[in-house]
């Protein structure tokens, strides 16, 4: 499953506050926030079998390219490639539940991706699939 949780911004004459209010956090055992060295970097594909993420950008932007993967001991080269851009002025959380894999690349220099899961870094090592990044044959653009 893929869903937006969508927030917004508070804004006086003290400043603002950017919200996501429906997002609930109970789940959630770690985060960790992504900087990639430039735009043109691309990270992935990395697959979870049974862990599920969020994902919120602090700050700039980022296209996330999602596939369900079909068969955890080898999956399908042709799976259907999701995009996703996620911008941090739209204050919306998207996830994903588990079974899916990513790849992220920044629009904007100084991006940052904010990412949830709910699952400790000790499951790491038992849940962590990569593919290389020319493994989908529906390429990322």
């Amino acid at each position: 499953m893929i869903e937006e949780i969508q927030g917004g911004i508070a804004k006086d004459e003290r400043g603002q506050i950017r919200f996501v209010n429906d997002f609930d956090m109970t789940l959630v055992k770690r985060f960790y926030i992504i900087k990639n060295a430039d735009t043109e970097l691309i990270r992935g594909w990395r697959a979870h079998r049974i862990e599920q993420r969020w994902f919120y950008v602090i700050s700039g932007s980022f296209v996330i390219d999602i596939v369900a993967i079909d068969n955890w001991d080898e999956a399908s080269k042709d799976l259907p490639v999701r995009k996703e851009i996620i911008d941090s002025k739209e204050n919306k959380i998207l996830h994903l539940s588990a079974g899916y894999a990513t790849a992220f690349q920044a629009l904007e220099a100084d991006s940052e991706l904010l990412v949830f899961s709910d699952y400790p870094i000790d499951n790491a090592k038992n849940d962590d699939y990569t593919y290389p990044l020319d493994y989908f044959i529906n390429k990322i653009q």
